[in-house]
Parts: structure tokens; sequence; C-alpha cells
């Protein structure tokens, strides 16, 4: 490797003293060193030490390529620190890193857990809702956490989402002179004095969890009534074959409730949610919120194909309402081969559509009929839904 101008360094909260003597000579060498306050304090940064921009941008680090440059971040800088941001606008010859171990580590060798079977996540900078989908009984969970306050937010979080019997501790300053280790539950959270750097270590206890297979409880999401009925959305979930970092676009997305069972099927998964009525956007907002998922959720006001030209290329379509002769025209046109498109119909003029286009180009045609038991009289009896055809196609 050549020499890089770039050097990642992951520094804890013991300092200099927890440094290896590359990390030592990489900053004796440095011509400019960035870092969080704290950071440069605890090296002595002095003259060379330059603070992060507020808010965060790696922009004054690129703009000195070609001079010694050091970067300082907290513990693994590629665990949620900053050096996946840099390194994904830097050739790998310009760069070289040198990590410490990360908070979760320290927490999982405080707390004795085996980290392969921990799940960790960021919520310094993201809602407490991104728990939502992690939460459930024997799953034990590492989040880092923005400042001292944030213990007793999410512990009130907790224990509004029936989580109030999880047993919690808080993990202050791992690694070094300051680090405390505090165990309560969320219910009884009484902790006071918390200190940044913080984490917290979840045993989740009291509510089971949000399911993970498809078909999640149709009164789990915010809607007035137009959503894709739970039996019907499992079914449309395993047409659609979500795969980790996959995108879809969903046209006519209602109350979003598809949108939010491919962002939670996989790693990375992600939505487009097209929707021209504004109730049902606030809707789709809503459950995006809800289930933690803003961030993997773009909602898009307006009508498909108006919409399209704009947008990622998506790997599966769903075609929610709204599917007609020139739509589906444009999507066979502007969409690359291979992707997936589904499309439900209950009416008899868009179920004779999707049956002509199933005879034109193939794929599945489903007709799907479904009834549930009600009560009929003292006795019980069968309620029919209407019949819904399902077109499934790859491009």
């Amino acid at each position: 490797m050549a020499d890089p101008w770039l050097t990642i360094i992951g520094i804890g909260e013991d300092g200099p003293a927890g440094l290896s003597d590359a990390s030592r000579e990489a900053l004796s060498e440095a011509e400019i060193i960035f870092g969080g306050p704290r950071h440069l304090e605890l090296v002595g940064a002095g003259k060379k030490g330059r603070p992060w921009p507020v808010p965060f941008t790696v922009e004054p680090v690129l703009a000195l390529a070609g001079q010694k440059v050091a970067v300082l971040a907290s513990g693994d800088p590629f665990w949620h620190g900053a050096g996946g941001s840099l390194a994904a606008h830097l050739p790998p010859e310009s760069w070289r890193a040198l990590p410490a171990p990360s908070v979760f580590s320290l927490a999982a060798a405080r707390l004795g857990w085996r980290l392969e079977d921990t799940v960790c996540i960021g919520l310094h900078a993201a809602p407490f809702e991104q728990l939502v989908s992690l939460l459930a009984p024997g799953q034990n969970i590492l989040c880092t956490l923005r400042d001292g306050a944030a213990p007793a937010a999410l512990a009130e979080w907790l224990a509004k989402e029936g989580f109030g019997a999880s047993e919690l501790t808080v993990l202050e300053a791992l690694g070094g002179p300051r680090e405390q280790l505090r165990q309560t539950t969320a219910e009884g959270f009484a902790v006071t004095g918390i200190t940044a750097p913080v984490a917290m270590a979840i045993t989740p206890r009291g509510a089971a969890g949000l399911p993970r297979a498809s078909g999640l409880a149709d009164e789990l999401f915010a809607q007035d009534g137009q959503i894709t009925k739970r039996p019907m959305r499992a079914l449309t979930l395993s047409a659609l074959a979500p795969r980790a970092g996959g995108h879809l676009w969903d046209i006519g997305a209602g109350s979003g409730s598809i949108s939010v069972e491919w962002a939670l099927s996989a790693p990375g998964c992600t939505a487009t949610a097209i929707e021209p009525r504004a109730d049902r956007l606030a809707f789709i907002r809503e459950n995006a919120r809800r289930f933690g998922l803003t961030h993997r959720i773009d909602v898009i006001e307006g009508r498909a194909p108006a919409q399209l030209a704009a947008l990622p290329r998506p790997d599966a379509v769903f075609i929610g309402g709204g599917a007609d002769e020139d739509l589906l025209a444009d999507l066979w046109q502007r969409l690359p081969a291979g992707t997936r498109i589904t499309s439900n119909a209950v009416t008899l003029e868009s179920q004779a559509l999707l049956t002509r286009w199933h005879q034109d180009k193939g794929g599945d045609l489903w007709r799907i009929d479904l009834a549930q038991a009600e009560a009929l009289g003292r006795m019980r009896g069968w309620k029919s839904a209407r019949p819904q055809l399902q077109w499934t196609v790859l491009r």
C-alpha cells in the first residue's frame, strides 16, 4: 500500500494510554487532527486540532487531501463511526484505519454476552422506534445513546411500549477511569448523574414483541380501512420476494402496510411509497414512524407513472391501487429486466386487465378466495371476502 495521507484512529476513554505505537506515531506526524472536542483534549491535539463541524460532514477532511491528516473516532471507527463516511469518498490507497475496541465490544466483555448473539444498534442519532422490530424476550440488545438524559427517556419509552419489566444496564465511559455500570429496570428507572459517552444494555421483558412473519395484525397500522388485509398482505409479501438491500416501489400505497412489511423483511430493505391522497400520506408517515422505518421509507405525493422518473430503480414493484393499461405499459418499458411486478385486483375491470397481461407476458396468476368465521345467530358461519386476482411477473 502506498503511503496514505489519512489515518483514521480509534480511541477509547483511556486516551493515549490505550493507543498502539502506530496510532501514536500517526498523531505525532499529523499536520492536522480532526475529532470531537473530547477526543482532541484526550490526545492534547493543541493547535493541530480541528473539531468536527456541526452538523457533521466529512468535507473539511476531504479538502485536505495530500496533507498528513489524522481523524479520531470512538473505538472502532467502522462501528457507527466516521470511518465508513470517509471511506465512501476515498480510494483505498489514500487512507488506513487503526481501530480500538468498540463500545459494543467493551460492553459485551463487561456483561459476558456473546457479541455474535447480540443486536448492536446506534441510537445516538436515531429514534427509539428503531427498536420496535428488535424487542423480543431472549434477545439481548446493546445500543449507543446520545447523552446523559437519553437512558431515562429510553426507559420511559420501553415502559410505554409494554417492556417495563426489561432489565437495563447503563454503561458509562467504558474503558476509562470514569467507567461505571448501573443496573435497573425500565419501569423502575431511577439512575441519575449519567455522563456521556453512554450505552444501554437491554434484556427485553414484558410484551411478546413484534412477530417477524409477514402479515402483521391490521390493528397495528394507522389506517382508514383501506388496507391490504393481513392474509392478503402475507401472500403479497411472499409474491414480492424481498431480499436484503432490495428496494420497492409501492404504487397506490394507501396506509403503507406493504412498504412497512417489505422494509421489515430483510436487512437494508427500503421502499418508496407513492400515494395521491393527503390523508393517506399521513397514515404512511405515521406507520413509518411507528415501526421505526422513517430512514427506510420515502413517501411521495402523486400518481404513477408521473412520479416515477426521478426515483431510484426498484427490485420489485407493488401496484396496490390504480392499475391501468397506461401504468402497466409504462412500467414494462421503464423497468430493467428482472424486476418483479406484483399487482392485486378486486374489481372485474382490473381483474380483466391483469388476465390480459398475464396472457401476454406470462408470470403467475392466482385467484384468492378468503373467508373468515363469524357469529351467525347462535352459531357460526363463513363471511367471504371479495375474491382477488394476484398477478406476479418478472419483467
